[in-house]
């Protein structure tokens, strides 16, 4: 008997990876994608040193529009922020729509409207798309395609992270988990989606010796440090209790048994930078759109085996002293917000 595809083969987690091996990495095999790396570099040279990114994604959030935000613009935010994490500068989008029978038009128009806006937001221009229509029950879903340019002599990539570093979140997690979540469920509250495009955060601190960022969606901040660390063959160690949460996040996740750090995010980054320009990186994303809470959490170490720190694993000092290791997100755990 075959495998079947589950629903945690999406969750962005263990999961995630399985499906990704067994089916994609090994039948696409190529120097490029075997980086696995939020946007691809596909070009040595364009000139002055640039080179091409490109990235692509699909949003298949159910409800389509929800407090802070809605399908169209969370298909342009997380497009650009994943452009931003290799350090490029997002220039253009395509767009896909599948839809299903029964869909009203009107929601199509309004999800529309909002992704151009939030395109105007990110400074990027939508050059091309697509429109396919199939049987259902009245949803839609977008597929994007990015495209940027990254500066000459600018290397972030996920491997780049080295002991020492310092580790920095941009902001407060989990709201947009929260947000989706709550409206499936009918629960009252004024949780906003933090969609947004990071890209006023993200124009001030190339400059500085970054080394690694990634966005904090599906899998949530557990699993994208978990990569990070993989990837760079290192062992972060983070404070559990300097982890940025809001009180009604907080609240929420207390009344359903959740836990915040895998929870999902649209507009939120860890950052991976050398100690000597942390201060000076938290400054320029707290000064900036949406990185008012941004704050150190952590850092990078060398694996020490008698401390019982391996390569790449993550640990987590807990409010009370202990530290405990955190790995990807496991399972379905949370439901679908992306």
């Amino acid at each position: 008997m075959s495998e079947k595809v589950t629903m945690s083969m999406g969750s962005g987690g263990r999961d995630s990876d399985e499906l990704v091996l067994k089916v994609f990495a090994d039948t696409f095999d190529n120097e490029i994608l075997n980086a696995m790396e939020d946007a691809a570099l596909v070009s040595p040279d364009i000139g002055m040193g640039e080179r091409l990114a490109i990235t692509t994604d699909s949003f298949v959030v159910t409800p389509e529009f929800f407090r802070g935000g809605d399908i169209g613009r969370l298909s342009v935010c997380g497009t650009v922020n994943d452009l931003l994490m290799r350090g490029a500068v997002p220039k253009y989008i395509t767009c896909g729509w599948i839809i299903e029978t029964g869909a009203p038009i009107e929601k199509i128009k309004k999800a529309a409207v909002s992704m151009a806006e939030a395109a105007a937001e990110a400074g990027v221009i939508i050059v091309s798309g697509d429109t396919k229509v199939v049987d259902g029950d009245g949803g839609f879903f977008i597929n994007t395609t990015g495209v940027g340019v990254v500066p000459g002599g600018r290397n972030i990539s996920a491997s780049g992270a080295r002991p020492g570093d310092r580790i920095i979140v941009s902001g407060n997690l989990g709201d947009h988990h929260a947000a989706i979540l709550s409206e499936r469920m009918s629960i009252e509250t004024d949780i906003s989606s933090d969609a947004a495009p990071l890209v006023e955060m993200c124009e001030g601190i190339p400059e500085l010796n970054i080394h690694s960022m990634r966005d904090i969606t599906r899998g949530g901040l557990g699993t994208v440090l978990k990569e990070l660390a993989l990837s760079s063959d290192a062992a972060f160690i983070i404070n559990e209790k300097d982890i940025p949460v809001s009180d009604k996040v907080r609240d929420f996740c207390a009344l359903l048994g959740l836990y915040p750090i895998y929870m999902g995010n649209e507009g939120k980054l860890a950052l991976i930078i050398s100690p000597e320009d942390a201060d000076e990186a938290l400054r320029i994303i707290k000064s900036s759109k949406y990185g008012e809470n941004a704050c150190v959490i952590g850092e990078v170490t060398e694996p020490d085996k008698k401390a019982g720190f391996e390569t790449g694993c993550v640990y987590g000092r807990t409010s009370i002293g202990g530290i405990r290791e955190i790995d990807k997100l496991m399972g379905e755990g949370l439901p679908r917000i992306c």
